[in-house]
């Protein structure tokens, strides 16, 4: 029986691609294995959105067709974004690779590999193979976001991402995403729905929507008594028996309009937590981002979020250093991360990516004052956010129990719902299981707690 090794970089889109791809080649009789020396089919999802991540993937993927030809048959591949993006010149990067298929065709990757593999081992197989296949698929698809298929999550998993729509069309000029996700393509709901449906019989509790600008699903469908097409499919997943939470990222302020922040006050599965990039606190940087608001707006629907759920824990994304930010855009930026008081936040020094506007401007900010500027933006938001944990210790919390503890399996790990992790001792709640927890400990980013009973 072949087997098929996948490894995934990148955003949570990409996890539930990969899951997508994986549960096809189970499908056709492959088993999934980690053992690189074991796979017959080896693939590698990608990401563009930093380099570091390509430099990873291209790394990682030169080393593996390097090795010694024990297998000489192995299919070698690349998925996703950076294919979008680079195309045939990856094969002139990596003699040996088979394989680049963009992220509009997720849905044809097994037929290609499993196509490549079986003709191979009809071949002399004790000759190596001196060239790679140089199959490339990247164009568009007519229809593609219905071949948004199902997919598997990890086994024994009660959370799984499920993909509600693709594409993104703000062109925001630091990002390379437009031009490798392509335009904006929702998913006919009631696909979601099954989906989901599909999933709660197997056991899972908790989904997450996904979708560049999640928020904007359903755009040209018509508003009906005064909800969005991405609301009415909140509803819709709501009412699922046996669905316990139901989260969604990440969504955009274009589009955020009132009945989302509504969705707050009467939807008690919707999750106590967002994650909402917003990138920068300077209204003239926002402009430079083609970031099309003003931080005042971006502000507000924060506070009104948390008027509607005042529990409600806000995450977000921050850039630093973009071209042309001076120290008075900075400190605009960092009394916007104390004004809301995030619980968590990723920054990110602003790198730039090819074919992009902010590429091209001028004023790029040396990586001296980039390093300075995630620095101390990094210890504002450890400061708010382990203050904002630390006021949890004593309180009980509902977690959702997800399995053994990544650094000690003789715990249990799981998540509020307002996705901070908690550690719990072993055997004391069921995977699966929705359990009181009083919180007891707080190590900055991480809680500890004990089950309660009745």
């Amino acid at each position: 029986m072949p087997s098929v090794l996948i490894k995934t970089y990148g955003c949570q889109m990409n996890e539930r691609d990969s899951e997508q791809v994986a549960s096809m080649f189970l499908a056709g009789g492959y088993t999934l294995t980690q053992d690189e020396k074991e796979a017959d089919v080896i693939l590698i999802n990608t990401c563009a959105v930093r380099e570091k991540a390509e430099l990873k993937a291209l790394g990682k993927m030169g080393l593996l067709c390097a090795r010694p030809a024990a297998k000489p048959w192995v299919v070698y591949g690349f998925m996703g974004c950076m294919c979008q993006s680079r195309a045939q010149s990856l094969f002139r990067d990596i003699e040996r690779l088979d394989v680049v298929t963009g992220t509009r065709h997720y849905h044809n990757v097994y037929a290609i590999c499993n196509r490549l593999l079986r003709s191979r081992l009809g071949m002399n197989i004790t000759e190596p193979l001196r060239r790679g296949a140089h199959i490339c698929e990247v164009g568009e698809v007519e229809g593609f976001q219905n071949e948004i298929r199902d997919h598997l999550p990890p086994a024994g998993s009660c959370t799984a991402f499920v993909s509600i729509m693709q594409g993104c069309e703000m062109r925001c000029s630091y990002c390379i995403v437009p031009s490798t996700r392509g335009a904006e393509c929702s998913r006919p709901a009631q696909d979601i729905i099954r989906e989901v449906r599909e999933l709660v019989d197997r056991g899972v509790k908790e989904v997450t929507l996904l979708g560049q600008i999640v928020n904007r699903y359903g755009k040209d469908e018509p508003v009906v008594d005064g909800k969005s097409a991405f609301v009415r499919l909140l509803e819709s997943l709501h009412d699922i028996d046996g669905l316990e939470r139901l989260r969604f990222t990440s969504p955009h302020p274009i589009g955020f309009r009132e009945d989302l922040v509504n969705a707050y006050t009467y939807l008690p599965k919707l999750c106590s937590h967002i994650h909402f990039p917003m990138q920068s606190g300077s209204d003239r940087i926002l402009q430079l981002m083609r970031r099309p608001y003003k931080n005042e707006k971006y502000l507000r629907l924060c506070e009104s979020m948390r008027e509607a759920r005042p529990d409600l824990a806000i995450t977000t994304d921050i850039i630093v250093g973009f071209p042309g930010e001076t120290d008075e855009d900075y400190q605009e930026t960092k009394a916007a991360v104390e004004r809301i008081q995030f619980d968590n936040a990723f920054i990110f020094q602003y790198s730039p990516r090819r074919d992009t506007v902010a590429a091209a401007m001028n004023n790029q900010i040396c990586l001296r004052v980039k390093e300075e500027r995630n620095h101390d933006l990094l210890e504002t938001v450890n400061r708010i956010a382990t203050a904002r944990n630390m006021a949890l210790v004593g309180t009980e919390q509902s977690i959702l129990v997800e399995g053994p503890s990544k650094t000690n399996p003789d715990r249990l790990q799981g998540r509020t719902s307002q996705n901070k992790p908690v550690i719990i001792p072993g055997g004391t709640a069921q995977v699966g299981t929705i359990a009181p927890v009083r919180i007891t400990e707080c190590t900055g980013f991480t809680l500890y707690g004990e089950v309660t009973t009745d």
